[in-house]
């Protein structure tokens, strides 16, 4: 080990990049974070998740998005809300950010490099540090983590300021009074019903006739119909034939003959992999049509044995959260160290307004594996917390196995419903059943009661079993079947 300059080599400072020079840097090994910015955090602090997620907290507060429906459609905190207002919140947190990680590095050690990195044989790389200066260094071990950015077809006309991608969509100098969202996927539907809450008009253009197909359609079609009503003109179906500057607004025509206007266009469909100043072929990887690198998803380990790669980089599900978790891992297994499994289960959370969040498998899934299960349904209107709220929307739906009781997918659509799913994920890595749901006592009132409403609601329609038909109400709670699961049964196995 001592022949090279660092045990692990790490390009990218993201979320996978971070925990895996902290777990490393704790394992006692030299580590290096290299990063092309000179700021640490990656996409995910600068322009991604970080930024969009304070964007959206300063828009709710400011607009008094929350309590328009005790006093009205016209309820403002602030009347006249300028790009200027969202931007001061946005840098004080990303200021924040910057602060702690570079806090973590220093306390455990980690040796940080700011400069573009590339590949120059199997065990080095050479760091563009400045205007014509280079540096080499190498090392046993290499962690890609360079995340995405954005995909910027030549058919449309950016200038950075009426016409941008998601990253210089942080940067405007005004709120527009129109704004038209090309990608209707994560990024383009947080900021499309962001905008929507600031009262800007919003089109939605998808090529496709639906869009977030990895999300439950009963939740999809709850959450159209909300964001519809908050006023997201939705145009699904149709491809783009062309997008024209026409100075005062962006022209954009549809191949079904139909156009649409705005101010500003914000273009949110795709991401490609931060791999093609990597030089990858000087170690002998290779990446797909979109830039990304192929693993083997338990190590993370990539074709090449000391290398591995990490996050967006590697594709779905291309979250911060799995990020955290692949980095760790990743870090692990470099360095020779047992670590536990990953769960099986892991929540999505997506971020618009209002917020979507799931966990495990949902219907349409289920019906296609050819899976007997029961749903149970609660509306957040109908619980006292979701009233003394003013909500007037929002539902937790809730899938379990006919066979064997157990919890297989949970589904919400409501404000904090990625704060909510966290109880159907624990439920879920536990194998707890409907049961549970029925069982237990939750806070009243709380939105988190809507699981019991749910879990309720199934239950009444799902057969008794035979050992619940005792007169001693003891016995009965002493005999809830259970349902084992040993540590190498997929998600999939248990469901069927």
């Amino acid at each position: 080990m001592t022949d090279f300059d660092y045990d692990l080599i790490i390009i990218g400072s993201g979320p996978s990049g971070r925990t895996a020079a902290i777990q490393a840097a704790k394992l006692k090994r030299r580590v290096l974070v290299v990063d092309r910015n000179d700021r640490l955090g990656g996409v995910s602090v600068h322009t991604g998740t970080i930024p969009s997620k304070t964007l959206r907290e300063t828009v709710l507060n400011l607009t008094g998005w929350r309590e328009r429906s005790f006093y009205g459609r016209s309820y403002r905190v602030k009347d006249q809300i300028k790009a200027e207002d969202l931007k001061a919140r946005l840098h004080m947190t990303l200021d924040y950010e910057v602060d702690v990680l570079e806090h973590q590095f220093n306390r455990n050690h980690v040796e940080t490099l700011a400069g573009m990195a590339h590949f120059i044989g199997p065990n080095e790389i050479e760091v563009e540090i400045a205007a014509g200066d280079t540096t080499r260094v190498t090392g046993e071990k290499f962690l890609i983590a360079t995340g995405t950015r954005t995909y910027r077809p030549d058919y449309v006309p950016f200038n950075g300021t009426t016409v941008v991608d998601g990253d210089e969509f942080l940067e405007m100098e005004e709120i527009p009074r129109s704004l038209v969202v090309v990608g209707a996927g994560v990024i383009g539907v947080e900021y499309a019903t962001m905008f929507a809450a600031l009262d800007v008009r919003v089109t939605l253009i998808e090529p496709r006739d639906s869009f977030l197909d990895f999300i439950d359609r009963t939740l999809i079609d709850e959450f159209t119909h909300q964001i519809r009503e908050n006023g997201v003109d939705m145009r699904l179906g149709s491809a783009i034939e062309s997008i024209v500057d026409e100075g005062e607004h962006i022209e954009v025509t549809l191949e079904n003959g139909r156009h649409v206007r705005g101010e500003m266009l914000l273009f949110a469909a795709g991401r490609m992999g931060n791999t093609e100043k990597l030089n990858l072929k000087a170690v002998g990887l290779e990446t797909d049509h979109r830039g990304r690198i192929e693993v083997t998803r338990k190590t993370y380990q990539t074709a090449v044995s000391h290398i591995y790669a990490t996050g967006d980089v590697i594709g779905h599900p291309s979250l911060a959260s799995t990020s955290l978790q692949q980095g760790r891992v990743a870090a692990c297994h470099a360095m020779d160290v047992p670590t536990v499994p990953e769960s099986p289960w892991y929540p999505y959370g997506i971020y618009s307004v209002p917020e979507m969040s799931t966990c495990g498998m949902s219907e349409e899934e289920l019906k296609e594996r050819g899976v007997p299960y029961e749903v149970g349904v609660a509306r957040f209107r109908e619980t006292s917390r979701g009233h003394i709220m003013g909500l007037e929307h929002g539902m937790l739906k809730m899938l379990f196995s006919l066979k064997t009781r157990r919890v297989l997918g949970v589904q919400i659509v409501c404000e904090g419903a990625t704060e909510l799913i966290h109880i159907a994920q624990a439920v879920l890595n536990l194998q707890g059943t409907v049961d549970y749901f029925v069982q237990n006592t939750f806070n009243y009132p709380t939105l988190a009661e809507a699981y019991k409403i749910a879990g309720l609601d199934a239950f009444n329609r799902m057969p008794i079993p035979v050992e619940y038909k005792v007169h001693a109400p003891s016995k009965a709670m002493d005999a809830a079947p259970t349902t084992a699961i040993k540590a190498k049964e997929t998600p999939q196995k248990v469901a069927e």
